[in-house]
């Protein structure tokens, strides 16, 4: 991943100290030190505004009155204020500037606060978030607080709009929905994408400037995340936002150590037998299955030992998933893999082929190692998983039996 600067303008050394160990933790960032406000100047004429994000003091010996916000700001750099006294009128004329977040060095979790804000800058690049609501200055305002954080924006007058584009972008990771919408308001919006699987992990944050106050709990318990009452502070809008998503990426995180191989990153033997059948109920008659064992495995375990033979298995996972895009890939147990697909035979024959042939041009690890692979392939007389795996086995044996390094299929 790309490194990203840092820059932090800070006149105490220790907290300089401080904050370079906690930025250097992450190794995407290159912390950028300054101790003044003529320091930071000089470095921003330099780089202009190459820096990602900066962490300044207030206060500093040759700005006493918070000029460095004002520097950081014109070269458009994302900003996060640290200061050691709170003033609330002065917190919100920073907020209303632009400035990311207002911090009190209070205590360490404060520098670790200022950490967490800029890591989530970094996680937001990229990130789509869609705002379904039909008040312009609103919506412009709830963009404008969004693209501060990095986030990538799409506009919705109203749900049914909203609908139209999470159906077309399947990239979409939040929807921001006011409940008081034409054509489909916010709840009913919320209650239709959860009753489809495909946005099961859509997150949602639901608005509203009315004052019942039980609408809260009707969004919640439609689906959404979270709730948020307008008019609202920019803090408790990030904070929604930001803890919401993080919520769902542990969520998702713990579905992945159950589903995913952490060797080589393919679903897991689990996960194919909870998906696959639902995959050929729904294939009907239409599938593939192909079973890829890899020749000689155990004799490059004892030649080079387990920790090369892991390395080979790691990069095998990628070669896999390159080789059959759009198709579901498991690591059915040690050496063997599946590969499932809503393909023809002959169609999956030919990607089979090509991957064996793409096989045999590699080399592995900093052995060099060569690989071979067999594989079994069903198409035709299995209407269930349990079946297509038992027919895909017999003819991968067959291709074990036959020389290895080939394809047997059962057409």
């Amino acid at each position: 991943m790309e490194e990203r600067k840092i820059l932090v303008v800070e006149d105490s050394p220790v907290v300089l100290k401080v904050l370079h160990h906690l930025l250097s933790q992450n190794p995407i960032f290159v912390p950028v030190l300054c101790a003044c406000y003529e320091d930071a100047e000089k470095k921003l004429k330099e780089a202009g505004n190459t820096h990602f994000a900066a962490i300044v003091d207030l206060n500093l010996p040759d700005a006493e009155n918070g000029e460095i916000v004002d520097l950081i700001l014109s070269y458009q750099i994302p900003c996060v204020v640290l200061t050691g006294n709170f003033d609330d009128r002065l917190r919100l004329s920073l907020l209303n500037k632009g400035v990311l977040d207002y911090i009190t060095k209070d205590s360490r979790y404060s520098f670790n606060h200022a950490i967490k804000v800029v890591e989530r800058l970094s996680k937001n690049q990229g990130l789509k978030v869609l705002v379904a609501e039909d008040s312009v200055v609103s919506r412009q305002f709830i963009k404008l607080l969004l693209e501060q954080y990095c986030f990538t924006v799409i506009e919705a007058e109203n749900g049914q709009e909203a609908l139209a584009k999470l159906e077309a972008d399947t990239d979409i990771r939040m929807l921001i929905a006011d409940y008081n919408m034409p054509l489909v308001n916010g709840y009913d919006l919320v209650r239709m994408l959860r009753y489809n699987a495909r946005f099961q992990d859509l997150v949602i944050l639901g608005l509203s400037a009315e004052g019942d106050s039980a609408l809260s709990a009707k969004f919640i318990k439609a689906g959404a995340n979270d709730f948020l009452k307008k008019p609202f502070h920019h803090e408790e809008f990030h904070c929604r936002v930001v803890h919401s998503l993080e919520a769902q990426e542990m969520l998702e995180t713990i579905r992945d150590l159950a589903n995913i191989d952490p060797l080589t990153k393919l679903k897991n033997r689990r996960c194919l037998f909870s998906e696959g059948e639902t995959f050929f109920r729904h294939a009907k008659g239409n599938a593939a299955l192909a079973m890829l064992d890899l020749d000689n495995f155990k004799q490059i375990n004892d030649t080079y030992g387990h920790i090369v033979g892991d390395s080979l298995l790691e990069a095998l996972g990628q070669v896999i998933r390159d080789a059959f895009p759009g198709m579901l890939a498991y690591r059915f147990g040690g050496e063997e893999f599946c590969v499932l697909a809503e393909v023809s035979g002959p169609h999956m024959l030919e990607v089979v082929n090509d991957f064996l042939d793409g096989l045999r041009r590699k080399e592995f690890t900093e052995a060099k190692i060569a690989l071979t692979c067999s594989v079994g392939l069903c198409s035709q007389s299995a209407d269930s998983l349990e079946a297509s795996i038992r027919e895909a086995d017999r003819n991968l044996y067959e291709a074990k039996r036959l020389g290895r390094d080939r394809v047997v299929a059962d057409f």
